[in-house]
Formats: C-alpha cells, structure tokens, sequence
C-alpha cells in the first residue's frame, strides 16, 4: 500500500505555458499543460493559472513556486490551496474511503487525470470567490435602485464594473471548459471510473452550473440597472432640448 500526495495552487492570473515553461528545465510542455520533476515527485503547471504537485517535497513546492514567480513576475501573492490524498492498494478496488481516493495502481495518466482535477477545483474555488464578490457588488446597486427608484448620473463607475463582471464571466467560461472528460480516460475504463468518481467528490459539475447562473444573474441585474441609467440621462436631456425651445421662443417674444 502506498499513499500518494497531491497539492494544488490556483493564482489570480492565467498564464501562458510558454511564459512558465523557463522555470521548469526538462519540462514536457503539451497543449494543455507542462509536466515536470520537482525534487522527488511531479509537477503539473495549467495556463488557467494553477500547478499542481505530486509527492514533492515541501522544498521543492517552494522552489517551483519561487521559479514560476521569476519566469511569470505579473503573478501576486494572493493563491487559493486544495490538497488531495490517493492511497494505491494492488488489486483492491477504484472508490473513495473515508475522504481518500482508492486507486488499484497510479499509472501516470492517472496522475495526471487526479492533477488536473484537483488544480480545477482549486481554480474554480477561486472563481466562487470573484463571482461572490460580484454578486455583492450588483446586490448593492440594485439596493440603492430600489430604495431611490433610480442610479447616479455618473455611469463611468458602472460601465467599469459591467466590463469587469463581462471580463470575468468570458474567463470563467473560457477557462472552465477544461471539464471535458480528458482523451486518457477513453483508453482506461479505471481511469473513467476515477474520473467520475472525483469529479463527484469536488461537485465540479454543480459548482460550475452556480457560477453560471450567478454570472448570468449578475449580468440580468446590471443591465437593468445600465437602462435606467440610460432611461434617466434621456429624460433629462429631453428636458434641456424643452428649457431650450422654451427659452428660445420666450427670448423670439423679448425681442419682438
């Protein structure tokens, strides 16, 4: 029996795989991610912004980290961690026990199937975090419409935040589109049962749907707010175009 150790950072920002790839000597560098030794263990590096580790030192987590920050300088220090433990037993069956995958043998595919799912989780974990702070932002916009039954005439504060909520809403979906059943599970009828059976113990599948309405309630709330906003500016400049034509006539009468 052996037990295996999977720890996933999830950063603020997305980056290129080629950007990461100096920090990494020996890499495999694939489409979707980079692959590399890290001390003892393995690394998985994603461009939607998070590494995995497995069986690595606590050393040379820290180094990886250290060397991906000097290759990516624009990365902060703001992460979200998700560790995740897969116990290999030689002939026992595929499942969960107590919290702790269960795996017949941990064949490098299948390390790199756990990987992926536990950086998803710990990218999406990061998303909840932004589209919550999103949602707080737009309940209190339409608080305030509520209680005045209008908004502000400075609209360049809203139009900022409905590029941020449109920016983040594009990236989410962009980015989370990685939830597709890998091309290694179609050739291991173990690994398919894996696959689901994490993709069941980190919901990502129901999280994913939340984040979608919420962005999409987000994005319904706002550009009710944008057309009374728009509604308002009309009215009052209806009503200067009015005082003008007023004025204009009153000044015909004056002068006559």
């Amino acid at each position: 029996m052996t037990t295996h150790s999977f720890s996933s950072v999830a950063f603020v920002e997305n980056f290129s795989l080629r950007d990461a790839a100096p920090a990494f000597p020996g890499a495999r560098v694939g489409a979707h991610e980079l692959v590399a030794p890290a001390g003892s263990g393995m690394c998985y590096v994603y461009p939607f912004g998070a590494i995995t580790f497995l069986d690595a030192p606590p050393a040379a987590r820290d180094e990886a980290i250290r060397s991906l920050r000097r290759s990516v300088p624009r990365l902060t220090e703001q992460v979200v961690r998700e560790d995740f433990t897969v116990r290999e037993e030689s002939g026992g069956p595929i499942g969960f026990v107590d919290g702790t995958l269960v795996v017949d043998r941990l064949t490098s595919d299948r390390a790199g199937v756990v990987a992926l799912t536990i950086a998803q989780s710990a990218a999406m974990e990061y998303y909840e975090r932004i589209v919550d702070t999103l949602a707080q932002k737009t309940a209190k916009i339409v608080e305030r419409l509520e209680a005045t039954g209008s908004v502000s005439f400075r609209v360049r504060s809203l139009h900022r935040f409905i590029g941020e909520a449109v920016s983040t809403r594009s990236e989410v979906l962009s980015v989370l589109h990685l939830l597709d059943k890998p091309d290694a599970v179609w050739d291991d009828p173990g690994l398919d049962r894996i696959y689901a059976d994490l993709r069941a113990d980190f919901d990502l599948v129901d999280r994913f749907e939340a984040l979608e309405l919420k962005l999409r309630s987000v994005q319904e709330a706002l550009e009710l707010v944008l057309g009374v906003a728009r509604d308002r500016r009309l009215t009052a400049l209806e009503a200067v175009i009015v005082l003008l034509i007023v004025f204009e006539i009153g000044l015909a009468i004056f002068r006559r």
